[in-house]
């Protein structure tokens, strides 16, 4: 604990910063719920994204087996740029998806089946989904990170700043009343000798 003076400057300063403290507990209280409620948000979609995702792609392997053919098909299809915007969550930027592009697929249509169109198809979507679950981790990334900031400033407020600042209050609160009544005491002396001295002269 830092060393306070014991004067009335000091515990104006102190009842100053504990109103701060009382001011901003409630703000970054409700900061750590709302950052909290998001990571839920987006562990409940992530979970949907990823079963059909996978109901996708299984969906694909099992029609793509029946034809028998062994066909690359993942070869095929390259992804060109993830297009994000940015989005805000109680004050941090977050990346949003919007869309994905592929570069164009080069292959000929003589030499691949016929199915290698639908194959391909089915495949962005796959990729599609990939490129979401993606940016909802780099989300869940960030929105973590300013949940364990924010967490350590409601741990120094209520457990450090504010009980440290009462007992500073507490202390100079002390400190003035003893100085108080000893001047107090010390004046009833001096008036009492001045008395004394009076009567007896």
């Amino acid at each position: 604990m830092a060393q306070v003076k014991l004067t009335k400057n000091e515990i104006k300063k102190q009842k100053d910063a504990l109103k701060r403290y009382k001011r901003y507990l409630p703000t970054l209280l409700l900061k750590k719920q709302q950052l909290q409620m998001v990571l839920r948000q987006i562990e409940v979609q992530r979970k949907v994204l990823q079963d059909q995702r996978d109901e996708l792609y299984e969906n694909i392997k099992a029609w793509i087996q029946v034809f028998g053919e062994e066909v690359d098909v993942e070869s095929l299809i390259e992804i060109e740029i993830i297009l994000t915007e940015t989005g805000n969550i109680a004050g941090i930027d977050i990346p949003i998806f919007k869309d994905l592009s592929y570069k164009d697929a080069d292959y000929d249509l003589f030499v691949y089946p016929l199915w290698v169109d639908r194959g391909v198809d089915g495949l962005k979507g796959v990729l599609r989904f990939d490129a979401e679950l993606f940016i909802l981790d780099k989300q869940y990334d960030l929105i973590s990170q300013e949940l364990r900031t924010t967490s350590q400033r409601v741990n120094l407020f209520e457990k450090v700043k504010i009980p440290e600042t009462k007992e500073n209050i507490r202390r100079i609160q002390i400190y003035l009343g003893d100085q108080q009544t000893a001047a107090v005491v010390r004046g009833k002396i001096s008036k009492g000798k001045i008395d004394a001295a009076g009567g007896a002269a």
